[in-house]
């Protein structure tokens, strides 16, 4: 197993107490933001990441049941609810150092498909680790603006060093 799969199921094992709508009485839950284009989006599921922000987080996904998420060595999430209870889990130990880099991006006027590389920094007691994760990311345009509806990230491989991380050219399945 993988350790960037590892800390996903650690993380799913210490599961955080707080309820899914719960916020505290002196709060609001923020306003949802209209992206006004998919790579706005991104940045903003990025930031919301790190910084653990569930409620950030969820105003990215498409408010929707045909949602899906897969996250690295994880089973396919279908779902708004059970998406959001996904990510409660993976946040519940706080905020992931994730860095995207090497978009590939697809447009058209009603999608965007953002196939990258995310770098994940894992500091642990003794060391910081890090790993690397190919993930595709699907926004749909709508009355709403700009929203994700499928993040699917899987684990590169471990042989792969800084140089296999690049695109290769001219490689098909």
């Amino acid at each position: 197993m993988c350790l960037l799969q590892h800390r996903v199921q650690a993380r799913r094992r210490h599961r955080g107490t707080r309820s899914l709508n719960a916020h505290p009485p002196q709060q609001r839950p923020p306003v949802p933001n209209i992206f006004a284009t998919a790579e706005e989006a991104e940045l903003a599921f990025y930031d919301a990441l790190e910084r653990a922000d569930l409620s950030r987080l969820m105003q990215v996904w498409a408010d929707d049941e045909e949602i899906i998420c897969v996250h690295p060595g994880g089973l396919r999430v279908v779902g708004l609810h059970a998406v959001k209870e996904s990510w409660q889990e993976i946040l519940a130990n706080g905020g992931l150092a994730i860095r995207p880099s090497a978009p590939t991006v697809l447009h058209s006027m009603m999608s965007a498909v953002h196939s990258l590389i995310e770098q994940i920094t894992m500091h642990g007691t003794q060391s910081t680790e890090v790993a690397h994760c190919y993930a595709t990311n699907i926004y749909h345009k709508g009355p709403t603006g700009w929203r994700l509806v499928m993040h699917h990230a899987c684990a590169a491989p471990a042989e792969a060093n800084a140089f296999d991380l690049q695109d290769s050219s001219g490689l098909l399945h």
